[in-house]
Protein backbone atom coordinates (compact mmCIF):
# COMPACT_ATOMS: atom_id res chain seq x y z
CA UNK A 1 0.00 0.00 0.00
CA UNK A 2 2.73 2.39 0.67
CA UNK A 3 3.33 2.20 -3.60
CA UNK A 4 -0.11 4.03 -4.09
CA UNK A 5 1.08 6.72 -1.38
CA UNK A 6 3.98 7.50 -2.93
CA UNK A 7 2.61 7.38 -6.53
CA UNK A 8 0.11 9.81 -4.75
CA UNK A 9 2.86 12.15 -3.36
CA UNK A 10 5.03 11.77 -6.62
CA UNK A 11 1.87 13.23 -8.65
CA UNK A 12 1.46 15.74 -5.87
CA UNK A 13 4.60 16.85 -6.83
CA UNK A 14 4.70 17.39 -10.38
CA UNK A 15 1.43 18.75 -10.29
CA UNK A 16 -0.33 15.77 -12.24
CA UNK A 17 -4.05 15.70 -10.64
CA UNK A 18 -4.86 13.54 -12.79
CA UNK A 19 -2.43 10.98 -11.37
CA UNK A 20 -3.45 11.52 -7.91
CA UNK A 21 -7.05 11.27 -8.84
CA UNK A 22 -5.67 7.57 -9.82
CA UNK A 23 -4.84 6.46 -6.87
CA UNK A 24 -8.04 7.67 -5.09
CA UNK A 25 -11.00 5.47 -4.52
CA UNK A 26 -14.55 6.71 -6.34
CA UNK A 27 -16.02 7.69 -2.64
CA UNK A 28 -12.79 9.50 -1.35
CA UNK A 29 -13.06 11.37 1.85
CA UNK A 30 -10.95 14.38 1.88
CA UNK A 31 -10.24 15.91 5.55
CA UNK A 32 -8.96 19.03 4.57
CA UNK A 33 -6.50 21.53 7.35
CA UNK A 34 -9.26 23.75 8.85
CA UNK A 35 -11.83 23.07 6.02
CA UNK A 36 -14.80 20.89 5.27
CA UNK A 37 -14.69 17.36 4.64
CA UNK A 38 -15.25 17.04 1.16
CA UNK A 39 -16.34 13.74 -0.43
CA UNK A 40 -15.88 12.15 -4.00
CA UNK A 41 -13.27 12.50 -6.61
CA UNK A 42 -14.87 15.57 -7.97
CA UNK A 43 -14.59 17.50 -4.63
CA UNK A 44 -11.09 16.48 -4.89
CA UNK A 45 -10.57 17.37 -8.17
CA UNK A 46 -11.58 20.84 -7.74
CA UNK A 47 -9.69 21.80 -4.64
CA UNK A 48 -6.82 20.36 -6.08
CA UNK A 49 -7.60 23.56 -8.89
CA UNK A 50 -7.94 25.98 -6.37
CA UNK A 51 -4.92 25.06 -4.99
CA UNK A 52 -2.81 25.18 -7.99
CA UNK A 53 -4.37 28.67 -8.77
CA UNK A 54 -3.46 29.73 -5.54
CA UNK A 55 -0.08 28.06 -4.33
CA UNK A 56 2.89 26.05 -6.05
CA UNK A 57 4.13 23.83 -3.32
CA UNK A 58 6.77 21.04 -3.50
CA UNK A 59 6.96 18.37 -0.97
CA UNK A 60 10.46 16.95 0.21
CA UNK A 61 11.60 14.73 3.26
CA UNK A 62 8.69 12.93 2.90
CA UNK A 63 8.36 9.68 5.45
CA UNK A 64 5.54 7.07 4.53
CA UNK A 65 4.33 5.18 7.43
CA UNK A 66 2.10 2.17 7.51
CA UNK A 67 0.22 -0.41 9.11
CA UNK A 68 0.91 -4.14 8.84
CA UNK A 69 -2.48 -4.80 7.36
CA UNK A 70 -2.03 -2.08 4.90
CA UNK A 71 -5.42 -0.86 5.65
CA UNK A 72 -3.74 2.38 7.02
CA UNK A 73 -0.49 4.85 6.05
CA UNK A 74 0.52 8.25 7.19
CA UNK A 75 3.49 10.09 5.71
CA UNK A 76 5.21 13.40 7.53
CA UNK A 77 6.89 16.09 5.43
CA UNK A 78 8.14 19.35 4.70
CA UNK A 79 5.96 21.91 2.49
CA UNK A 80 8.00 23.88 0.32
CA UNK A 81 5.53 26.64 -1.92
CA UNK A 82 5.33 29.94 -3.07
CA UNK A 83 1.90 31.76 -2.54
CA UNK A 84 0.72 32.66 -6.14
CA UNK A 85 -2.57 34.10 -5.63
CA UNK A 86 -4.69 35.02 -2.72
CA UNK A 87 -6.93 32.73 -1.24
CA UNK A 88 -10.30 34.12 0.18
CA UNK A 89 -9.61 35.27 4.22
CA UNK A 90 -5.86 34.58 4.01
CA UNK A 91 -3.33 36.95 4.09
CA UNK A 92 -2.93 39.02 0.53
CA UNK A 93 -0.89 36.88 -2.13
CA UNK A 94 2.54 38.61 -3.45
CA UNK A 95 4.42 35.38 -4.28
CA UNK A 96 5.44 34.81 -0.61
CA UNK A 97 7.63 31.48 -0.57
CA UNK A 98 7.10 29.55 3.02
CA UNK A 99 8.44 26.36 4.29
CA UNK A 100 6.56 24.64 7.54
CA UNK A 101 6.42 21.08 8.56
CA UNK A 102 3.00 19.06 7.76
CA UNK A 103 1.87 15.61 7.84
CA UNK A 104 -1.10 13.37 6.09
CA UNK A 105 -3.35 10.70 7.20
CA UNK A 106 -4.38 7.63 4.97
CA UNK A 107 -7.37 4.30 4.85
CA UNK A 108 -6.69 2.37 2.03
CA UNK A 109 -9.60 0.13 0.74
CA UNK A 110 -9.13 -2.41 -2.51
CA UNK A 111 -5.63 -0.73 -3.44
CA UNK A 112 -7.15 2.97 -3.61
CA UNK A 113 -6.88 5.87 -0.84
CA UNK A 114 -10.11 6.08 0.43
CA UNK A 115 -9.91 8.93 3.48
CA UNK A 116 -6.71 11.65 3.29
CA UNK A 117 -6.39 13.89 6.28
CA UNK A 118 -3.87 16.26 5.85
CA UNK A 119 -2.58 18.76 8.67
CA UNK A 120 -0.52 21.90 9.14
CA UNK A 121 0.27 24.86 11.17
CA UNK A 122 -2.13 27.85 9.62
CA UNK A 123 -0.64 29.70 12.55
CA UNK A 124 3.04 29.16 11.43
CA UNK A 125 1.83 29.54 7.45
CA UNK A 126 0.41 32.91 8.29
CA UNK A 127 3.57 34.61 9.98
CA UNK A 128 5.42 33.47 7.57
CA UNK A 129 3.50 34.91 4.07
CA UNK A 130 2.79 37.84 6.49
CA UNK A 131 6.08 39.06 7.08
CA UNK A 132 6.99 38.42 3.52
Amino acid sequence: MTDTIARYFEAFNAGDTGAMLDCLGDQIAHHVNEGKIRAGKDKFAEFCAHMSRCYKEELTDLVIFSSDDGTRAAAEFIVNGTYLVTDEGLPEAKGQTYRLPGGSFFELKDGKISRVTTYYNLADWIAQVSAG
